[in-house]
């Protein structure tokens, strides 16, 4: 009987079996697909449509300011914002910055990002270093455990690797220690792993010949502060194996990234924007922002024109309703283009791609995080003198920790910009830069990797 019993049930157990592989199986082909869809790139339509949708609202906007807006001032209708004397100078402005937006516009879709496979050869990969190689230097995985590292006390004190301010550090007050049932309901607990608690730091302290602790090494039993340094990403990003694109088949120029939309490497590849049809990279992103420059004074314009007069239409009870489409759009545009052109300033002061710069905002979060766990809320003090400790000891993460950082804002600026100043307003000239070849900040070493400020040139430091 006992074996009737079995045999059902190892029926069942095979059942299960087969249905949970096929499962799996039918998941893995789903998620196969699914990434060589990824990886093809886009049709050239499909990249290419969104242009005609942007020119589509420039046409409509253009005909409802010109045609229902203008005119009927032009012509001295009643009801409307003005006469002549008004219509006239709004039709010039109106004219002008349509000009300079749609002449900046054109630029920007007809000037090629910079391909890197019109100036690099096809090779064989490089030899591959033992360690993983990511995808792309500034990928998430750099940043994964051993951001900061713990610090004895012992060794700011013996003069190993001294730094400035090690005794404002020593001054600071104790992290608050969370309760453990807390740090266990944290929601930033993952960064616990990027610190070294105390007992670990102790079992890895120096040691003398019979395996035992130095005295020092107690300090954090005598209640010392707990130290904690920045350690940046050792990645040696200049190196050929961390360049090479797998799917175009050579090593990549600095800066270089592939595109999945184009499905090719993009010099200085900053991000592919579907309202021009293809990437900002090297060779446009001036262009860009100028484009951002017109747009956002362009809409400025439309917006508060048409908001005067549909303040003054509604007075008389003739209002058009094709005024407030024009408004909402204009007032979204504002809010886009305002918004993307003070982001991109912000990053060529920097020089820094928006790649670049989502790797520099991760590592401040990762701080932030490391801050938040290791000092209460109201402890401000303690912790800005611990971030002016670590930019002492490594540097500014936006400047002097920043790879491509030339030494000041201005250089940043005209390096993509250009050196005549008309050339920062209007849409004329082009970068300085060939996209190819770019000056790393002296701080680093020549594989890219960040040294502390004891190791910088003396100028420097």
């Amino acid at each position: 009987m006992a074996q009737h019993d079995t045999h059902p049930q190892s029926q069942s157990q095979s059942s299960d079996a087969r249905c949970c592989g096929v499962v799996q199986e039918a998941t893995s082909k789903s998620l196969d697909r699914r990434n060589k869809r990824r990886e093809k790139p886009q049709p050239w339509i499909v990249l290419k449509m969104t242009i005609g949708f942007a020119l589509g609202i420039i046409a409509y906007a253009s005909y409802v300011y010109i045609g229902r807006f203008c005119v009927p001032m032009l012509k001295s209708k009643g009801g409307s914002l003005g006469g002549r004397q008004v219509g006239v100078p709004f039709l010039v402005i109106f004219c002008i910055l349509l000009i300079m937006m749609l002449w900046a516009y054109a630029l920007v879709v007809l000037t090629s990002p910079g391909y890197a496979r019109d100036y690099v050869e096809r090779s064989p990969p490089p030899q591959v270093a033992l360690r993983p190689v990511p995808r792309w230097w500034d990928s998430s995985s750099d940043l994964e455990g051993g951001q900061y590292e713990y610090t004895s006390n012992s060794t700011h004190a013996n003069g190993g690797a001294q730094t400035n301010g090690s005794s404002t550090l020593q001054s600071l007050p104790v992290p608050h220690e969370k309760p453990i049932q807390q740090q266990q309901q944290d929601d930033n607990s993952g960064v616990a792993d990027a610190i070294r608690p105390v007992q670990v730091a102790r079992a890895h302290a120096e040691t003398d010949d019979n395996g035992a602790l130095p005295p020092s090494s107690d300090d954090g039993a005598r209640g010392l502060p707990m130290m904690f340094t920045r350690k940046l990403p050792m990645t040696p990003i200049m190196r050929p194996e961390y360049r090479y694109c797998n799917k175009d088949g050579f090593v990549k120029p600095l800066r270089a990234h592939h595109c999945r939309a184009c499905g090719t490497c993009i010099l200085k590849y900053d991000h592919h924007c579907p309202w021009i049809g293809q990437c900002v990279g090297a060779r446009n992103h001036k262009f860009f922002v100028n484009f951002l420059q017109w747009a956002g004074v362009f809409c400025m314009w439309t917006f508060a024109t048409l908001v005067a007069g549909v303040v003054q239409e509604s007075r008389n009870g003739n209002l058009d309703p094709q005024y407030i489409v024009i408004i909402a759009l204009a007032g979204l545009f504002i809010l886009f283009t305002v918004s993307l052109l003070f982001t991109h300033v912000r990053l060529i002061l920097l020089n820094q791609s928006t790649v670049e710069s989502l790797n520099m905002q991760r590592m401040k979060e990762r701080e932030k995080s490391v801050l938040a766990r290791h000092y209460a809320w109201y402890q401000f003090g303690a912790k800005r003198q611990l971030r002016k400790q670590w930019d002492r000891e490594w540097g500014d993460i936006d400047t002097e920790a920043n790879l491509w950082w030339l030494g000041n804002t201005r250089e940043n600026w005209v390096s993509v910009m250009g050196h005549n100043v008309w050339q920062w307003f209007l849409p004329i000239g082009s970068s300085p830069s060939d996209g190819r070849h770019w000056l790393p900040n002296p701080r680093f070493d020549s594989e890219g990797k960040p040294r502390p400020r004891s190791l910088w040139p003396v100028a420097l430091q």
